[in-house]
């Protein structure tokens, strides 16, 4: 077995004992098919006031400006598939992924854990760890790394498992063997598009940001604009609409990362108790959640936005 195989089973073999769903490994170089795509979309204003989409655009398809002498980009995934859900059928709801404790800290820790693992193991590597909060497309990265392919509501999707799960990187100055993208098996299927709440698909694989609940519910900090009120289906953060209906996730199962299970309180609050939250159980609830990102004034705007 050469070096380069011997490293690509190592940090595989590691990846799985450190509890993520999958590992896959691709060159570090320009992403040549995606870069007229993300220019038509910036230029379409699909991103809405998420303006930090502009920036670094060399970067964000091009891991070798994110870190210096990278050969290989290592796409890991973590699954977040809750075993059980908000309890309250008419009670506003919260994106699955947002349930448990906020997932930037716990895969960077994990991401960590495995940098340390192959500079021990391997010897001196140079590289850094991403989770979605730097500029580099996860998606096509775990594409092209043959985890799965990216379905017509541009999220990620791998036969058998779904498309419940987080994408994080490591960009490393090493190399190793890499693997070969999947084939597309959204087929003819459309059940995503006629189910998106505000026709936010543009078109198959194309989302426009600025009209998704999620965009509206946590990155838009002004006003939800009004004609979308009673497009929301109760969406108060973030919204799944897209992955519930889609065929793949089926064949979703729980996660295993009890840092990932909900405050006890978060699954059975009614209806009522939401839409009489206060900023202590917001606080309590919330303490390491992602949905703080929202603040309390932003989840209560939400909330009101809601009401008929």
């Amino acid at each position: 077995m050469n070096s380069k195989s011997k490293h690509t089973t190592l940090i595989k073999t590691e990846a799985k004992r450190l509890g993520f769903l999958s590992c896959g490994i691709s060159k570090a170089q320009f992403l040549e098919e995606e870069a007229p795509r993300l220019e038509n979309w910036l230029n379409k204003n699909m991103h809405g006031q998420m303006h930090y989409m502009e920036n670094h655009f060399d970067k964000r398809l091009d891991p070798t400006k994110l870190v210096e002498g990278s050969k290989s980009v290592v796409t890991l995934l973590l699954n977040y598939y809750p075993s059980e859900f908000q309890q309250d059928k008419t009670a506003p709801k919260i994106s699955k992924y947002a349930y448990g404790r906020d997932y930037h800290f716990i895969i960077k820790d994990k991401l960590k854990s495995l940098l340390n693992f192959i500079e021990e193991e391997i010897g001196e590597v140079e590289g850094r760890a991403f989770v979605d909060s730097a500029p580099v497309l996860d998606k096509a990265w775990a594409a092209k790394s043959g985890l799965g392919w990216i379905g017509k509501h541009s999220n990620l999707i791998t036969q058998q498992v779904g498309s419940f799960y987080f994408i994080a990187e490591l960009i490393i100055d090493l190399d190793l063997e890499y693997d070969l993208p999947t084939t597309d098996h959204c087929g003819t299927c459309t059940a995503c598009i006629d189910a998106c709440p505000t026709q936010a698909i543009a078109e198959p694989y194309v989302v426009d940001g600025s009209k998704c609940i999620s965009y509206f519910t946590i990155e838009l900090k002004e006003n939800i604009p009004t004609e979308f009120k009673g497009q929301f289906e109760d969406w108060m953060f973030g919204c799944d609409v897209c992955q519930d209906v889609c065929p793949w996730n089926r064949f979703s199962k729980p996660h295993s990362e009890p840092l990932f299970n909900p405050h006890p309180e978060l699954l059975s609050m009614t209806k009522k108790d939401w839409e009489e939250i206060t900023e202590d159980t917001f606080k309590k609830v919330f303490q390491k959640s992602a949905v703080k990102r929202a603040k309390f004034s932003g989840l209560k705007r939400n909330i009101e936005f809601l009401k008929r």
